[in-house]
């Protein structure tokens, strides 16, 4: 909605319940000229949004034939030769009211008018709804709205490997030379933070201040932006490794192989991803991977020597240029005061050369994997881009 220039100003979430549906469109009604209600346009008994809305706004429901003979066709089509009795209400059509095709379901979307307001009905399903948005809604409220829409344009910075305070923090040093006309909003996760910048204008006028935003926002993150538009990490570390003809290989023991599933998610990544080892057990450490028993011992295998170790052994293994090797406590049991839960190290090994890092990160053991797969991402980024 706001890239169709439509703000949207409130949002009500009730159950199939008539007089909650009622209510909410009533409350709606007073603030808002186009209501869109998504949810309860199914074949049964709890499906109460249209004969509600209908009801409200003091229309009959008919049937239409052209939804009927739809239906039909549609289970047909899988088989059923006699279209099911509770379908029929699917094809009931308030007075007066739009139909807007679905060529995903069989619940088509509806768009009436009521004093002066414009009242969507949409499919919960969210493809479905996505679908008639994008193929008929969008061009009707263009059309309709078409004098009082302006766009809202976003842009989205993305980092990895700072906390956000401190991302604001610094944001904030220099927020007094973003241009007035943007907004920004932090966006936390997992793998990082986002920085979205927004501005309501058109396309050509948009561009200019979101530049100028972007520049000015680049003086204090740019060491933690990933170098891809889409903040795909995984992406820029496939373009490094692409342009440099290098090949990768990665030993996960705390990340249960996170890492190679991050990496062969993306398309194409058999060009340089040679594979990988899930090194859980000490002994797969030093009998597959070449770590030095003693030194393990010594260390433990939460260590910066067992990280640096696995990704040197896995590059060689594998007969890779390149090795990430990752050892942690990802809990909930197993830390010590020494390496409380969430203890991480990594190390990239790039033709022998070893770097390594480590963090405790906070959260359950999910959230440590996945904060995990990203640091050691990013130092291998790092380590890349930086060069021999």
């Amino acid at each position: 909605m706001a890239a169709l220039g439509v703000p949207v100003v409130r949002r009500w979430i009730v159950g199939d319940d008539a007089e909650a549906i009622q209510a909410a469109l009533s409350a709606a009604l007073r603030i808002a000229d186009l209501i869109i209600v998504t949810g309860g346009l199914g074949p049964t008994r709890d499906d109460l949004t249209r004969p509600a809305v209908a009801d409200l706004l003091g229309l009959d429901l008919q049937p239409d034939p052209n939804i009927i003979d739809d239906l039909r066709e549609r289970f047909r089509a899988r088989g059923i030769p006699d279209l099911p009795t509770n379908n029929l209400s699917q094809a009931e059509v308030p007075r007066g009211a739009q139909v807007l095709a679905n060529k995903l379901g069989s619940a088509p979307g509806l768009l009436m008018e009521h004093e002066g307001r414009s009242v969507t009905l949409l499919p919960g399903v969210p493809r479905e709804m996505r679908g008639i948005f994008d193929d008929v809604l969008a061009d009707v409220l263009r059309d309709r709205f078409e004098d009082r829409l302006v766009p809202l344009v976003h842009r989205t910075l993305y980092t990895t490997g700072i906390a956000e305070s401190v991302l604001g923090e610094r944001v904030d040093q220099v927020r007094a030379g973003l241009p007035e006309e943007v907004d920004l909003a932090f966006l936390p996760g997992l793998r990082g933070v986002s920085i979205r910048i927004s501005i309501r204008s058109w396309a050509d006028v948009s561009a200019k201040f979101l530049d100028e935003a972007q520049a000015v926002l680049d003086s204090v993150v740019a060491p933690y932006r990933i170098g891809m538009e889409k903040g795909d990490l995984v992406e820029a570390v496939a373009d490094v490794l692409t342009n440099e003809s290098y090949t990768l290989a990665v030993a996960e023991s705390c990340t249960g192989g996170l890492i190679a599933k991050r990496i062969t998610d993306f398309p194409g990544s058999s060009t340089y991803f040679r594979g990988g080892v899930v090194a859980y057990a000490d002994q797969i450490k030093i009998e597959l991977l070449g770590v030095d028993e003693a030194v393990l011992v010594e260390n433990g295998a939460v260590s910066e020597v067992v990280a640096a170790g696995m990704a040197r052994g896995v590059a060689d293994l594998l007969n890779a240029d390149v090795g990430v090797g990752i050892t942690g406590i990802a809990g909930p049991e197993g830390g010590t005061p020494e390496k409380p839960v969430g203890t991480v190290w990594y190390a990239v090994s790039v033709k022998g050369a070893v770097r390594a890092s480590h963090r405790v990160f906070s959260g359950d053991r999910e959230a440590v994997r996945e904060r995990a797969s990203q640091a050691a991402l990013r130092l291998l980024y790092q380590t890349l881009a930086d060069g021999p």
